[in-house]
């Protein structure tokens, strides 16, 4: 067990390396001036001499390898440097933001997960009736709308023409304490959030859950007098528990995904939308940083999601060691 962990914790370290090392070098080869982010239009009228100057200054004058290792050396101290856009320092600025990232895409991923699961159950137990029909068309059809088309077409609706909810922003001015301007600002991004990617996991659920259905104790239950009902709410639905555990693991990228392009487009101050505009900017510090913990973020949420599903059902150790996990 203890080589097991060591063997997953050197996986994480290993992995957020090469994609600290990744970050770094493609977004110094990126075109574009990073001076123009932390001077502005001033950067643009420095001569010779003073943009030299101002490279040194931050640490860009030197080769692209000298700069990874110092920067490295300083995140193992905990020093991450200061925002080229903010001018703060950038554990500062993300702390403002992580808050509302948390609240949308923590409450998002739960309502995905909590709705796809009862809607897949829905479905099987009304198989190949009109509900699961009705629901199966519905589904495709909302599952094949992009995030941004969706968000900005219910901006539309809800806030420019019935002027019901707010389109943009995590609170009103000034109520950042207020937990009903909060959750105003977070109903449409939520929704979202939630509908784009609600039927793709409901729909692997169904076809998971169906395949339990099928299977000989299953048959060998109603023999004996079971109710179709008490069987699948009962032994079913509790079999495929390791499976969608492991599907909420590995999809954790992909929610987190979601909801960063949900954020730019509702101007939601977010992580998301803090990782557009370091990358914009060319705010290094800040990208890199966001980039990182986000990767080791999403790592972790895969390894313990499957160590989880694993401890429930041991036989899901050998799947996953196949790399079958995916198939739910």
């Amino acid at each position: 067990m203890k080589k097991q962990w060591l063997r997953k914790i050197g996986l994480i370290l290993l992995s957020v390396f090469v994609l600290s090392l990744l970050v770094f070098v493609m977004s110094r080869l990126a075109p574009g001036d990073p001076l123009v982010s932390y001077y502005g239009e001033r950067a643009e009228r420095m001569s010779v001499e003073e943009h030299e100057h101002a490279m040194e200054r931050l640490g860009l004058n030197e080769p692209i390898p000298v700069q990874y290792v110092k920067w490295l050396g300083n995140a193992f101290q905990g020093e991450f440097g200061i925002s080229y856009k903010y001018k703060q320092d950038v554990l500062t600025v993300i702390e403002g933001r992580l808050v509302n990232t948390l609240l949308l895409g923590g409450i998002g991923f739960i309502l995905t997960f909590g709705l796809a699961l009862l809607l897949g159950i829905f479905c099987v137990y009304y198989e190949n009736q009109l509900p699961d029909r009705i629901l199966r068309k519905v589904g495709t059809i909302t599952s094949c709308i992009p995030e941004f088309w969706l968000s900005l077409i219910l901006i539309l609706i809800f806030s420019v023409n019935l002027k019901l909810l707010p389109g943009s922003g995590a609170y009103d001015f000034g109520q950042s304490a207020n937990p009903l301007s909060r959750l105003t600002h977070l109903i449409l991004p939520l929704t979202v959030v939630v509908l784009s990617h609600l039927w793709y996991y409901a729909y692997l659920i169904r076809n998971r859950l169906l395949e339990e259905t099928r299977k000989d104790y299953v048959l060998l239950a109603k023999a004996k007098g079971m109710s179709r009902k008490r069987v699948l709410f009962f032994h079913c639905v509790k079999n495929i528990m390791p499976s969608f555990i492991s599907l909420m693991a590995i999809s954790l990228q992909h929610v987190i995904e979601g909801t960063y392009i949900v954020e730019m487009v509702f101007s939601y101050p977010g992580i998301g939308t803090l990782s557009f505009e370091s990358a914009k900017y060319h705010d290094y510090n800040m990208l890199m940083v966001l980039c990182v913990f986000t990767g080791i973020f999403v790592i972790a949420g895969n390894v313990i999601g499957q160590s989880v599903s694993e401890w429930i059902d041991p036989r899901m150790k050998e799947i996953n060691m196949t790399g079958k996990a995916s198939q739910i």
